[in-house]
């Protein structure tokens, strides 16, 4: 071959010459293997997607998100439950060795030492095989996470009061007047954190339920109360008489009522 034959000159750089180029821009010689993005290909994708999305629609209907209450930031009884992803960080903290005084040890240590793990796998695991089973330090670390996190979602979901937390977020119609005097000065201040923001519940019992007498209101509230149930402090020291009698007064009349009232 001489010199040169059957080539082209680009610059400094020989490239074979063709007659035609290498890539067919015609998709009609090539049937069954490949078709145009518009309108073929988004054709089935938006077919697809309106399949899903329709589908979602109908689930939503037949089974709408649960509402509860309105959230009261003064409601300290409120136990929130978080989405099931998280339910197994939210049994994490439930430890004795994680919450109350070693709270940073499941908030902050536990978290951090998962993070740092994921941070350093390329070091941790540098083989270049694809086995699982030839990877024993990868594979340790998965197993052990998904384990870690199955058995604490399981066990969050074993041992969680179902039928406390459907009862703490139900939604309860009362004549209690939110902009009562009485309720925005004294027992806003004094009731809600312990018997929730519409005082039907939380740490403390419910007390539009129950028919208390404004007698027996003035009691509890200046000397308290310890039983099975729970304790609560008296207020006689807190209060003057004439603020406890207005307190007592205004849960006394309080009592369910109808949505349409």
């Amino acid at each position: 071959m001489k010199r040169g034959k059957g080539l082209t000159f680009v610059g400094d750089s020989r490239v074979l010459k063709y007659d035609k180029p290498k890539l067919n821009r015609d998709y009609s010689e090539f049937p069954g293997r490949t078709e145009e993005f518009y309108p073929d290909f988004l054709l089935k994708e938006w077919l697809i997607g309106a399949i899903f999305l329709v589908g979602f629609l109908c689930l939503t209907v037949a089974h709408p998100a649960p509402l509860e209450r309105i959230a009261d930031p003064t409601d300290t009884g409120y136990i929130p439950l978080p989405d099931w992803y998280f339910l197994f960080l939210y049994q994490i903290l439930k430890y004795s060795y994680a919450s109350g005084p070693f709270n940073v040890i499941g908030a902050i240590i536990m978290p951090g030492l998962a993070i740092g793990a994921l941070m350093l796998a390329p070091w941790l695991d540098g083989t270049k095989h694809r086995d699982w089973k030839r990877r024993p330090v990868a594979t340790g670390m998965m197993l052990l996470a998904v384990g870690v996190i199955f058995y604490a979602t399981w066990e969050s979901v074993a041992y969680h009061d179902w039928d406390a937390q459907k009862a703490q977020g139900k939604i309860v119609f009362s004549n209690l007047d939110d902009s009562d005097p009485v309720f925005n000065e004294l027992v806003r201040t004094n009731c809600t954190s312990c018997h929730g923001g519409e005082l039907t519940g939380g740490s403390g019992p419910d007390l539009v339920t129950p028919d208390l007498t404004k007698e027996h209101v003035q009691a509890f509230v200046e000397n308290g109360t310890t039983d099975s149930g729970g304790s609560m402090p008296g207020f006689k020291d807190q209060l003057t008489a004439e603020e406890i009698e207005k307190i007592a007064d205004f849960v006394s009349k309080l009592e369910l009522t109808d949505k349409a009232e």
